[in-house]
């Protein structure tokens, strides 16, 4: 399996990233990674292992499992992290010599799930905050919008809005009231004040996106494509842990490790260090 990215990260893909908010990268990663992450990530489902939530609603003929911080207990997840090309295509695309590890996320939908992923914009879920928190979710099965995939107002990074947070479960603990419910992007698809970007992608493609980008996705149509992906998230640069933000997330460890609100998290037991410039 390979460490490093098997082909260069472009200037023009680095200002693609900075405009848009959102960029898909193809073909960094061997078939070995893709096939070994996709077994590991379904036994995780199977296993009901990690942090989870779960859509099981008896109205829905699907079923949306999401799984967080996998890596803490998971030697499979934690390689992938410290040891895939991961961390450096993030890295590389908000132009740090250095990046942390954040924490890891699983979703997968299967075939017929109804349930769509809320749209949201990531940094109002965390205790953190920057520009340089990248996002890299990884394609482990086929993803078409019609298989739910991920769909990004284009540019909405730039807004410098925040949007209150929605889990899959609707889980209370993050909904900051201050904030106002993201709208529906689905039906603005037509409007010519928005462009959306969405990728056809195949597995070990990823797309890495901006906190502030906001996305989201609908339903899995297909009665036969279960769509799994992993989102792992790292951070560097302008990262400051925010305390005060109203969420439900908790990082295993970091108040332990004496996070400090204002300051970057540097304890390189919860928070390594997975790339470095030479």
């Amino acid at each position: 399996m390979n460490r490093d990215i098997l082909h260069p990260i472009t200037e023009e893909q680095v200002r693609q990233y900075e405009e848009d908010g959102a960029i898909c990268i193809r073909g960094q990663f061997d078939a070995e990674w893709c096939a070994h992450m996709l077994e590991v990530s379904v036994d995780n489902m199977q296993n009901r292992a990690g942090r989870q939530r779960e859509v099981d609603n008896p109205d829905d003929p699907g079923y949306f499992y999401v799984s967080s911080f996998m890596s803490r207990d998971n030697k499979e997840f934690e390689d992938y992290i410290l040891n895939s090309p991961a961390a450096e295509i993030a890295a590389r695309l908000m132009r740090q010599d250095e990046v942390r590890f954040f924490y890891d996320q699983l979703f997968i939908k299967e075939p017929g799930t109804l349930a769509p992923t809320q749209w949201h914009n990531d940094i109002p879920f965390w205790p953190v905050d920057g520009n340089h928190i990248g996002s890299v979710w990884m394609a482990l099965t086929p993803v078409t919008t019609e298989t739910s995939g991920l769909v990004y107002v284009k540019g909405s990074h730039k807004w410098n809005k925040l949007f209150k947070a929605i889990t899959p479960d609707e889980d209370p603990a993050f909904m900051d009231d201050t904030l106002e419910r993201c709208p529906d992007f689905h039906k603005e698809f037509d409007n010519p004040e928005y462009e959306f970007l969405s990728w056809d992608m195949g597995p070990g493609d990823v797309i890495v996106h901006h906190p502030l980008a906001v996305h989201g996705t609908g339903k899995n149509a297909s009665n036969t494509q279960r769509r799994v992906a992993l989102s792992c998230r790292f951070y560097g640069g302008d990262t400051v842990w925010h305390s005060e933000r109203v969420t439900g997330f908790k990082v295993p460890g970091a108040e332990e490790s004496g996070v400090t609100s204002g300051v970057m998290p540097t304890d390189d037991t919860v928070f390594p260090v997975c790339w470095k410039a030479a």
